[in-house]
C-alpha cells in the first residue's frame, strides 16, 4: 500500500493491505435465506443449521429432570424471528454449553440494550470479550444469534477454522431463551439495500484534512499546497493520509465536465498538477464534487438529459437546480462518467460527493410522477446514478456520501456524513450500530482550534469514525497539533452493540423514501448533541487485552461492571490526556472533574498482574493501540517492541511494584532519553531519529 506511515503496527498494516471494499456481484454470491434455522434437539444435544452449515452445536444439561422445550417462529412484516425456550422443572438449573460458528466478519455483541446499567457506546478493536455481550452477529450472512434476558450468558471468541470465526457460547439459569434472526439489518432494521454478502466495509484508517472550514469557498491552490507541505512535515507521520479540497476550485456554473475538470483562476496549475503535488508529499489526494447542475444553457439545449416538468422543460429543485436524469444513459455518459473517469486518471483517491440528499429529495422524490409515467423506479435510478460514479473511480477509491443518512446508497458508498455541517456528536449514539458494519460514519470535520477540539478528535478516533481535520495549516505547527498527533491513525473498530444507544433517529429512517425537502436536517438525520457521556473501546492484541473509556460527563463514579469488565479483579486506571495515574481500583473508580480546556477524559484500564507491566503509552489515545507491537514478561524482564515516530518523544508508563527494583533499561532502534518515577509510575522515555520500531527491555531484581 503506497504512502503507509511507518508507524502503523503489523495489525494495522495487515488491515490496511486488504482490498478496501471487495465488490463481488450478487450473482456470484448467493443471498442467505430469509428463513429459520433447522433445529435438532435430542437427548440434551442441540444443533442449529442455517444456510447449509451448523451455526450452533451445544449441549443442554439440567441439574434435575429434562427441561420443557418450546419453539416459536414469527414472520411478521417479512422479518423472521425464531425463538427457542427451555424451562427447568422444579428447582433445577440449566446450562447450555456450545460453539457458534460464523463467517470471518462475525463478532460478539449485544443486540438489545440491557435492562439496567448506564448508557454507554461500546466498540472493539479485534475480538471482543466484554461481559455485556450476549450475541454473535455474522456480518457477511447478516444473521444474529442471541440469548434473551434473564438468561445469564457468556460469549467469547474461540479458534475458528476454514475461514470461519468461532465463539464459545454459554448460557445458564432456570430458563434459557435463544433468539435467531436472519437478515437482521436488512429485514429487522429495515435496510432494504443492505446486502453485506456483496461488499466489504472500508477497513483502512481514514484520517486527513479538508479545506472547507479552513478556507470555505475562498480556498486557493497555494492554500492547498501549503497545507500539503505542513501535513507532510507534521501530520502524515502520525497517520494523516488524506488531503481533500472542498468547494471553491470549480468554475461556475457547476454541472458540465469542463467546469469540474478545468478549475477557476485560483487554481492556475489545474487539478492534474495539484493531485500530483499532494501525492508527492506522501498523501492521498481527495476532492469534493456535487451532483447539482446549474448550467441553464446546457440544460435547455439538452432537455432529455434532465428530469422534465409537465411542460417538457428541465425541472428544477432547490439546492440541486436542474435535476440530472440518471435513467438516461446519455446523462451518465456525458455529464457523470467523464468527470470521475478523468479525476481517477489524475490520481484523486478520496471523493466527497455532495448534494446527494437534494438529488433524492428535491430531485427524484419531488418528481415521482416523472418516473412513474415512464415505468421507472426512482430508487433504482438514484442508485444507478451513484453506481456510475463508483464504477468510474473503482472499488479502491474512498467515496463519502454527503450529507445526511443515505440508506438508499448502502453498498455503493464507503461512508456517510450522518448529520449537517459542523462536527456532530449525535451520530456516535444514534447510528453507532451502522459504523463499520453498514458504512463508515462521518461526524464531519474536526476543528482543533475550536473549544471542543480535544473532545471531537477523541471521540472520532475511539469510535473508528472518519477523522478529518479542517484548520488552517499554521495551527499544526503549534502545540494544538498535539491533539491530532495522539488521535491518528484511526483503528478499525466494530460495534459491540448492533442496536443504537439512542434509537430516536434510526427508528425513522424509512422516511428517507418519502422526504421531498433537504433544506435542513430531517428527523432521521443524526443531530449535533452530545447525548451519551461514556464511550468504551475494548482492545484485543495477541499479547494483552485492555479497555479505553472516554468520558464527557455523567456520574461521579464509574463501575467496572457497567463497562462489562470481570468482577472481583484489580484494575490499573490511567488518565491519558492528563498523564495521571489513578492507581489500583476494584469494582469502581472516581474519574474526578473534567478539565474544561479539554472537555473529555480518557482512561486506560488494564487488569493488574503480579509483576511490572505496561499501564499506557503516550503515543495514541488508545494507550498503545497502534504502537505496541509486542509486550512480554520473562523471568525478571519486561520487554516489548514499539512503533515510534521520528522526533516524537515516546513514553512508556510502567508499574512500580513493591519488591521489584529496576536494574536497567536496554533499547535498540531508538535512543533512551531518560527513566524516572513520576506519579507512582516508572516512565521510560525514548526518541527515534526515523519512523521505526524500537525494541526495549526493563530488567528487575527482587
Amino acid at each position: 500500500m503506497k504512502n503507509l506511515p511507518a508507524i502503523l503496527s503489523p495489525l494495522a498494516v495487515a488491515l490496511a493491505s486488504l482490498v478496501a471494499r471487495p465488490t463481488p456481484s450478487a450473482a456470484q454470491v448467493p443471498a442467505p435465506p430469509n428463513a429459520a434455522a433447522a433445529v435438532r434437539d435430542s437427548a440434551g444435544r442441540l444443533t442449529l443449521t442455517y444456510d447449509g452449515r451448523a451455526i450452533l452445536t451445544a449441549t443442554i444439561a439440567s441439574t434435575g429432570a429434562p427441561p420443557e422445550a418450546r419453539a416459536l417462529v414469527d414472520t411478521s412484516r417479512g422479518a423472521v424471528t425464531q425463538v427457542l425456550k427451555w424451562t427447568a422443572r422444579g428447582a433445577a438449573r440449566l446450562t447450555l454449553t456450545g460453539t457458534v460458528r460464523a463467517g470471518d466478519e462475525a463478532f460478539a455483541c449485544a443486540v438489545e440494550p440491557p435492562t439496567d446499567g448506564v448508557r454507554l457506546v461500546r466498540n472493539a478493536v479485534g475480538p471482543a470479550y466484554n461481559r455485556l455481550n450476549r450475541a454473535v452477529y455474522d456480518r457477511r450472512g447478516d444473521w444474529v444469534l442471541s440469548a434473551d434476558e434473564p438468561t445469564q450468558v457468556s460469549v467469547e471468541p474461540a479458534a475458528g477454522a476454514g475461514g470461519s470465526t468461532a465463539f464459545t457460547f454459554t448460557a445458564h439459569g432456570s430458563e434459557i431463551i435463544l433468539r435467531f434472526r436472519p437478515r437482521y439489518y436488512q429485514k429487522h432494521r429495515g435496510l432494504a439495500e443492505y446486502r453485506p454478502w456483496t461488499y466489504g466495509v472500508w477497513r483502512r484508517s481514514v484520517a486527513g484534512w479538508s479545506s472547507w472550514f479552513a478556507y470555505f469557498d475562498k480556498v486557493t491552490q497555494a492554500d492547498v499546497e501549503r497545507t500539503a507541505d505542513v501535513m507532510r512535515d507534521v501530520l502524515h507521520p502520525f497517520g494523516y493520509d488524506y488531503l481533500q479540497i472542498d468547494d471553491g476550485f470549480e468554475r461556475e456554473p457547476i454541472g458540465t465536465p469542463a467546469n469540474w475538470l478545468h478549475p477557476n483562476a485560483k487554481f492556475p496549475s489545474g487539478l492534474d498538477s495539484l493531485a500530483h503535488y499532494i501525492a508527492g508529499r506522501g498523501l492521498r489526494p481527495g476532492i469534493w464534487t456535487n451532483v447539482s447542475f446549474g448550467d441553464s444553457a446546457y440544460a435547455f439545449a439538452h432537455p432529455a438529459e434532465f428530469v422534465r416538468d409537465p411542460g417538457g422543460a428541465p425541472a428544477r429543485g432547490r439546492w440541486v437546480d436542474y435535476i440530472m436524469d440518471g435513467s438516461n444513459p446519455a446523462t451518465l455518459d456525458r455529464l457523470v462518467r467523464p468527470v470521475y473517469d478523468s479525476l481517477d486518471r489524475m490520481g484523486w483517491r478520496y471523493y466527497k460527493l455532495d448534494a446527494l440528499r437534494h438529488l433524492r429529495y428535491e430531485g427524484y422524490n419531488s418528481h415521482a410522477d416523472y418516473f412513474r409515467a415512464r415505468g421507472l423506479d426512482r430508487l433504482t435510478v438514484y442508485r444507478g446514478f451513484v453506481q456510475a460514479v463508483r464504477d468510474a473511480i473503482g472499488p479502491n477509491a474512498f467515496l463519502l456520501a454527503c450529507w445526511g443518512i443515505r440508506p438508499e446508497l448502502i453498498g455503493l458508498v464507503d461512508a456517510v456524513r450522518v448529520g449537517t455541517d459542523g462536527f456532530g456528536y449525535g451520530g456516535f449514539a444514534e447510528y453507532n450500530s451502522f459504523n463499520n458494519v453498514v458504512w463508515r460514519n462521518d461526524p464531519d470535520h474536526v476543528q482543533l482550534s475550536a473549544p471542543d477540539g480535544y473532545r471531537a478528535a477523541t471521540l472520532a478516533s475511539l469510535t473508528g469514525s472518519l477523522l478529518m481535520l479542517t484548520d488552517q495549516p499554521a495551527l499544526y505547527r503549534t502545540a494544538r497539533a498535539e491533539i491530532a498527533k495522539r488521535t491518528a491513525p484511526v483503528l478499525f473498530t466494530q460495534p459491540e452493540q448492533i442496536y443504537d444507544v439512542d434509537p430516536s433517529r434510526s427508528a425513522l429512517i424509512a422516511q428517507a423514501a418519502t422526504s421531498v425537502s433537504g433544506s435542513g436536517p430531517r428527523p432521521f438525520d443524526a443531530d449535533q448533541r452530545l447525548s451519551v457521556p461514556l464511550y468504551l473501546l475494548d482492545v484485543d492484541r495477541p499479547f494483552e487485552r485492555w479497555s479505553v473509556l472516554a468520558r464527557t460527563g455523567g456520574a461521579d463514579t464509574v463501575r467496572f461492571a457497567d463497562l462489562g469488565l470481570a468482577p472481583a479483579r484489580d484494575y490499573l486506571v490511567f488518565e491519558f490526556w492528563a498523564h495521571r495515574f489513578l492507581g489500583v481500583r476494584r469494582d469502581a473508580f472516581e474519574p474526578g472533574p473534567i478539565d474544561p480546556a479539554r472537555k473529555v477524559q480518557v482512561f486506560c484500564i488494564r487488569e493488574r498482574v503480579a509483576h511490572p507491566q505496561v499501564v499506557a503509552t503516550n503515543r495514541h489515545v488508545t494507550c498503545g493501540g497502534p504502537d505496541l507491537e509486542r509486550v512480554a514478561w520473562h523471568g525478571d524482564t519486561l520487554s516489548g517492541t514499539s512503533a515510534l515516530v521520528a522526533g516524537d518523544p515516546y513514553e512508556l508508563y510502567l508499574t512500580e511494584l513493591s519488591g521489584y527494583r529496576m536494574m536497567g533499561v536496554a533499547v535498540t532502534g531508538a535512543k533512551l532519553v531518560d527513566t524516572r518515577v513520576e506519579g507512582g509510575l516508572r516512565v521510560v522515555r525514548l526518541l527515534a531519529t526515523g519512523n521505526s520500531n524500537a525494541s526495549w527491555s526493563v530488567r528487575y531484581a527482587k
